[in-house]
């Protein structure tokens, strides 16, 4: 199970009565990795006076890694972190994960960071079995 689901988050679920807050709380307490890794991508942006931060430092762990690549994976968790941080997430090989705030500006770099040459280019045979 990727998400750590309370019994009382679960009931509300099952009567199609959840708050995004409460999903986003569950994704921060199950996803700890993930969640302080794409807040302090956020902080840094903000702090740099930047639209754009990115992360080059591979997990520091296997479930560290596992956390990352969940939260980015699941289309409701990363909408649900895009909506909360107000960012656009994209996300390169195994930990390189880019927040992008939203701007004219950024349009042009998050299409270029996402684009396949990019993807090609930011390839290693350290990462190869990522």
């Amino acid at each position: 199970m990727s998400l750590d689901v309370s019994p009382a988050l679960l009931e509300k679920a099952e009567r199609d009565e959840v708050d995004e807050r409460e999903f986003v709380d569950c994704v921060r307490v199950s996803l700890p990795y993930a969640w302080d890794l794409i807040s302090s991508l956020v902080a840094q942006a903000e702090v740099d006076g930047t639209d754009f931060a990115d992360n080059h430092v591979p997990p520091p762990s296997e479930q560290a890694r596992g956390q990352l690549l969940r939260a980015l994976a699941s289309d409701a968790i990363r909408g649900a972190l895009e909506r909360h941080f107000g960012v656009r997430l994209a996300f390169q090989n195994c930990h390189r994960v880019a927040v992008f705030r939203p701007s004219s500006t950024n349009k042009k770099r998050y299409e270029r960071f996402t684009s396949v040459r990019e993807q090609l280019l930011n390839q290693s045979d350290e990462l190869r079995d990522c």
